[in-house]
Formats: structure tokens, sequence, C-alpha cells
């Protein structure tokens, strides 16, 4: 059957006491990743595919929550009020697609938000005019046949058992006619449209379902789904930082850089022990964060801070990060100096950076180049910084 001469009925008029109780409504409204199970499920329809009309059976009580959560859909659902049973609604549905008169109608339970586009097609495909089909799903739980006193009286032979699954695709007319029937001639209350669709003789298609397409029954089942999709839908929340610093040099014997000190015949004038690369480095910490600058932690006005090791300031940035669920992937950082040189020290300020992040050194670079003679870098009147890192919020291993 094709698509553009099929119609869909959604049935969501239910009231869920299975469920239990929630301000939310009855369970098609309660959210899961954020936004309503029925606004997913009806999503899942319009996604990939173009079907002639989607009927949306609701509960009159529920008319408001309906809209709230349909109306991003614009007119392409049409909302139908159902009735007190599965059955009945389903009725109303159809009897609502009359006047359209598709070729093929899937139903779908409201509360199947996760069925997949290729189970849709698979079943549409398998409607013919004269058969329906629904998906399925072996049975692989062991089943037992309860006697009297709670007892087990025998072992069910599993391998031709199916679960069934919706959407369930009919021919309109015939499933329709089924329908009318099944309410004029018995009171057999029929637990989906298909073994209504046998009842009358017609044969039904099994289509390969997925374990995915769960229907959400129980309380537990919408924690699930709503776990599951903000699992899946959480933005790898990589995050890089950038810091710059710049000393002047003086007269003096020696610079720290990067925890490293070096012997020279100047040095860097700075309240603390003004090592460029680790102020630049505890910048660039703190901003994946969004903690403010070294600045913010260390002013430069408070005495305690005078002379202090600018290790201080990295681990104390380390710190932050770690408490906010950050973990540092790498950092970088870029020394621009005419001298001193910076190769003789570079596995002894790795070693150095390693020791305050606890990061292996293969996730540490330090690199230097020069200013070309050029500025205030090139007249060696100071040095500067560029610090970069990546650092990975909200993952498994930052947790631990």
């Amino acid at each position: 059957m094709h698509q553009s001469k099929t119609a869909v009925v959604i049935v969501a008029a239910g009231r869920g006491e299975r469920a239990g109780q929630s301000e939310e409504g009855p369970k098609q409204y309660r959210r899961i990743g954020g936004r309503p199970v029925l606004q997913w499920t009806v999503e899942a329809f319009l996604r990939d595919h173009a079907f002639q009309t989607i009927v949306v059976l609701i509960h009159p009580d529920d008319v408001e929550r309906a809209n709230a959560c349909l109306s991003c859909f614009g007119d392409r659902i049409r909302l139908v009020p159902g009735s007190i049973t599965r059955q009945a609604s389903v009725l109303k549905g159809l009897e609502a697609l009359r006047a359209a008169a598709p070729e093929a109608v899937l139903i779908h339970d409201g509360v199947r938000p996760f069925v997949s586009s290729r189970v849709i097609d698979d079943v549409l495909d398998a409607v013919s005019r004269s058969s329906g089909a629904i998906p399925s799903a072996p049975v692989t739980d062991t089943i037992k046949r309860m006697g009297d006193g709670g007892f087990i009286a025998d072992t069910v032979d599993r391998k031709n058992l199916f679960a069934a699954q919706t959407p369930q695709g009919f021919p309109f007319n015939l499933i329709l006619q089924a329908h009318e029937a099944a309410t004029r001639e018995t009171a057999q209350a029929f637990t989906d449209d298909a073994s209504l669709f046998e009842w009358r003789g017609h044969p039904v298609a099994l289509v390969p379902g997925e374990m995915r397409n769960v229907k959400l029954t129980l309380a537990e089942d919408i924690t699930a789904a709503d776990t599951k999709l903000r699992s899946a839908s959480r933005m790898i929340d990589v995050r890089t930082g950038n810091g710059y610093d710049v000393h002047q040099l003086v007269e003096g014997d020696h610079v720290t850089l990067c925890g490293v000190r070096i012997a020279h015949d100047q040095t860097l004038l700075g309240h603390s022990d003004a090592d460029v690369g680790l102020h630049a480095l505890t910048d660039a910490l703190l901003a994946t964060c969004g903690a403010g600058d070294i600045g913010t932690h260390f002013p430069p006005s408070d005495p305690q801070w005078k002379g202090a090791a600018s290790s201080l300031f990295v681990r104390h940035a380390v710190e932050l990060v770690r408490e906010k669920g950050g973990r540092i992937c790498n950092v970088d950082v870029t020394l621009i100096a005419e001298a001193p040189k910076v190769g003789p020290h570079r596995a002894a300020m790795v070693a150095a950076i390693g020791e305050m992040t606890g990061l292996e050194p293969e996730r540490i670079s330090i690199k230097a180049t020069t200013n070309e003679m050029l500025g205030f870098i090139g007249r060696r009147e100071g040095i500067a910084a560029i610090a970069t890192t990546s650092v990975v919020y909200g993952d498994a291993e930052s947790a631990r």
C-alpha cells in the first residue's frame, strides 16, 4: 500500500492507571527526554512519511493537554475524542476516516514512542487488499501456564509464539467492517485489532518487529524510557579553554617557566613567581567552566600570594574543573621568548604539569617560539605564553 493512500490512527484515549498518578496526566502525556510520550510517538509517523491523514484518539478530558502536546505539528494531526474502551475508541477513529476513504490504515498505540521507520514501512508493505499485517517479536522467555492453587500446570512450547506489536496495518474497508460487526454481533473484548480482524476470518501476516518498540505500561517503563532518551540525546560536552599571559623581564638570575626554574640573566617581574606558562594554563582551565580568570581567584593586591609558586594556581583550577564534573584531556602551552632556550627543559616542564594535572606526558604539549626579534619580546623586555586546554564535562570517567 502507498503511504499517501494510508491513514494512521494513534490510540491515546486511555487513562493509564497501571502507570500510577502524575501531575503531568496519563502516561501518554508524561515527559521522557524532555517531551511528552505522545509527541515522540506522533513524530515517528511524520519523520519519514507523508500519510494521507493522522488521527489521534484522545480522552475528552485531555483536549487541552493534547493541544499543548501536539500543536507543534500544526494541521497535520486531527484530534478525535475516544471512548471508554480501546476497541470502541478505534472504531471512532475509523469512522472519522470514512469520508477520507483511505485504502489502508495503520493503528498504533500512543505509548509506543520508539517505533522505527523500518517497522512502519515493513507493515505497510505487507498489507494487501484482503490481508492485514502486524510487527511481532519472538517470545524469548519460557512461558508457564498456571493451574489450580497457583501451581504450574504445564510449560508452553514457545517455538511458534510471537508477541504482537503496533502499528497494525489493514485494508481500511475490511477493518472498519470488522469493528462494526464486532459491535453488533459479540460481547467479546479483543485485545488488539489483529485479533478482531482474525475473528472475521481475514488473514494477518507477521513481519519482524523490534525489541525497542516497547509499550510503556508501568511507571518504571516511563522512567527507563526517559533515561534512555536523555542518555542518547546528551551532547558530548567537550570544552576548549584559552589563556594568555605576559610578564616583564628585569635584571635577575633566573626565570620560572611551566613550573621549572631556569638560570638566566633576567627574571620575570610579578606578584607571584610570574610563571607566564602556568598563569596562561590556569586561565585556560578556568575558562572551560566559566570560573573567571586567575585575577578573580588570586588578586595581585592580596599579600598572601606575593612570591607564591604558580603551581598553586594551576592546582586550584584543576580542582575547580573536577568539582564541576570535568576531565582534562590535554593541555598545550606555547612560550614566546627570545631567551632562554626551552628545549633542554621541556621534559621537566611536562613532568611538572603532569604532576599538577594528573595527565600523562603524551597529553601535555610544551612548545616555544621566538618573536623574530620584533616588538617587546624581540627586545627581550618580556615573555608571553598562550595555553589551550580541552576538558570533557559530564562523562562517566569524570564522575569517578
